[in-house]
């Protein structure tokens, strides 16, 4: 099997255990393709939702910038480096730091987002976050379960006039983020609860399938 066969593999069977996302299976896919063009670019992942949907942003950071199912061994000049910089340091840098794909979930800066909050407009904390972190060919992963949250609407446009990429993870009818994003995943699903039980499979399909590609 090629490379791509085996990122198929994962969205396989990702919908034989849940044969109600086989509508999305085109979308799932794209999505993937956009994320997997961003890091071969050397672009980053910006991640943002609210509630539980800020909490999948921070699980899908912490699949993507460590080692999920994969061992992901540094490159031998890289390991070789860390150890000439410092030998006994080095060393166990170079065994035990993982490849990672840059990705960051912009919920996680209460200091920041506390005082845009009290000085400005706290719906647009993700907005201003786009235009201090973000570049063109960086990705924004909205996330709403209704896909008509303010501040995700705010921050998609502004990361649309950056040039940032912009995929959606919603429900319902996909709302405003259908219309925002490049490529939406629009589970299907009504109930707040019941949209983001689906949610978690398809992203963690999506970082398999992205583990695979770069360190298959």
């Amino acid at each position: 099997m090629n490379q791509t066969k085996h990122e198929h593999a994962y969205l396989t069977e990702l919908l034989e255990r849940y044969p109600r996302l086989r509508s999305q299976e085109a979308a799932i896919w794209r999505t993937y393709e956009i994320l997997r063009d961003c890091f071969e670019s050397g672009g980053r992942l910006l991640i943002a939702g609210n509630g539980g949907s800020a909490a999948d942003a921070e699980h899908i950071t912490g699949e993507l910038m460590k080692g999920f199912v994969k061992k992901r061994t540094l490159p031998e000049a890289l390991r070789r480096q860390l150890q000439q910089e410092d030998e006994e340091a080095g060393a166990v840098l170079a065994r035990k730091l993982q490849g990672a794909l840059p990705a960051m979930a912009l919920t996680g800066h209460p200091g920041l987002s506390t005082a845009f909050l009290n000085d400005v407009d706290g719906q647009l904390i993700y907005a201003q976050q786009l235009l201090g972190y973000g570049k063109p060919g960086d990705v924004f992963l909205a996330i709403s379960t209704s896909g008509n949250s303010p501040n995700i609407h705010y921050a998609a446009v502004t990361a649309r006039a950056l040039g940032i990429r912009v995929v959606g993870l919603t429900g319902r009818d996909g709302g405003l983020l259908a219309r925002d994003a490049e490529t939406a995943i629009i589970v299907p699903e009504q109930e707040t609860y019941k949209i983001q039980e689906l949610h978690l499979p398809v992203y963690h399909a999506l970082c398999l399938m992205l583990e695979e590609h770069f360190y298959g």
